[in-house]
């Protein structure tokens, strides 16, 4: 039994951490934690999710001294802020936890990625050399020997999965960006209150034109270029995709249709469509990512779905964890 700490847990991703580590049967939950100065120390995790309620009571514990709550700890899940994960992840290592960052501050081995796009400068160089990129349908032999796994973007999740068996393979035409317009619901934004991700204020906008940290984590990753656009919709949870790509000359629909195949046929957590694409409805509340897509001549185009609390963060987590330690891949997922 690895005995689990989830840091963090206040949140939308720290709670569904929190289902799937309960339920998990080689996993025990040692302790729900949150910043010392956090308003919800104290509140057990089911009074702030009450769908948890007689399923996870546990308090929220303040943490202020990391060292009192590694002792006996196996797995630790970082649901915190990059400057919050950059910070604590070290001292976990030290102290022979096996750490899953949800954030972005290892996912680039890069220090001056920090700098321009999370306006921090990183401190531990030698830690980005050595965490593994967790995007899990990718990285299943080197998850399997990783100290530090850096759990992928919601967006990238997404955007790599489509992508990648298909540069890998050869089929696009990447003189032509791939072009990602992707739209999240605004639990993407987190628990805590704003105008920007209030019900009664959010309206279908791109956000981060340009900018946004997740175009660089897709490109580094994917090894090209794309245009990248999120943007926030009004409901509650969920990511959908639509990719625009030009295909190489020759290259037909049922290239892709077995491109996609190859690469995903015995991976559980990746539904693949034959006919049609997905809709988000298909995987709200649910750990996949379904894909479909459609060609025309030269022109493709791919549209992918996940819950971007789950497949995008908490479900991808646990993923990488059942890799890490030899379980059933999809063990308390499904």
């Amino acid at each position: 039994m690895l005995n689990t700490l989830i840091v963090g847990a206040s949140g939308y991703t720290g709670a569904e951490l929190a289902t799937y580590i309960n339920r998990h049967p080689h996993m025990n939950i040692t302790a729900l934690t949150v910043s010392a100065q956090s308003n919800d120390a104290g509140k057990l995790l089911s009074d702030l999710h009450p769908q948890l309620k007689g399923i996870v009571d546990m308090p929220l514990m303040p943490m202020s001294d990391i060292s009192a709550f590694t002792q006996g700890v196996d797995v630790v899940f970082l649901a915190t802020a990059h400057e919050v994960s950059h910070d604590m992840a070290p001292k976990f290592l030290d102290a022979g936890c096996v750490v899953f960052d949800l954030s972005g501050a290892y996912r680039v081995n890069d220090a001056a990625f920090y700098e321009t796009f999370y306006g921090f400068t990183h401190q531990h160089p030698q830690l980005l050399e050595q965490a593994v990129y967790g995007l899990a349908e990718w990285s299943r032999e080197a998850l399997k020997e990783a100290k530090l796994v850096a759990v992928p973007g919601c967006y990238p999740t997404a955007a790599q999965l489509s992508l990648k068996p298909l540069i890998d393979d050869d089929l696009l035409d990447l003189t032509q960006w791939p072009v990602i317009n992707a739209t999240s619901g605004v639990s993407g934004a987190g628990r805590k209150a704003a105008m920007s991700n209030s019900f009664c204020e959010v309206s279908l906008q791109p956000y981060g034109v340009f900018t946004h940290r997740h175009q660089p984590e897709i490109a580094t990753h994917l090894g090209t270029q794309v245009i990248f656009t999120p943007h926030l919709g009004n409901f509650p949870r969920g990511i959908l995709e639509t990719i625009t790509c030009r295909l190489k000359a020759g290259v037909t629909a049922q290239h892709v249709a077995q491109t996609f195949n190859d690469a995903y046929g015995d991976k559980p957590l990746v539904r693949l469509y034959e006919k049609g694409v997905p809709a988000l409805k298909n995987v709200v509340s649910l750990p996949f990512c379904d894909i479909g897509f459609a060609v025309q001549g030269e022109h493709l185009i791919v549209v992918a779905t996940e819950d971007n609390l789950l497949k995008g963060a908490a479900a991808q987590a646990v993923q990488c964890a059942n890799i890490r330690f030899g379980f059933a891949e999809t063990q308390s997922l499904i």
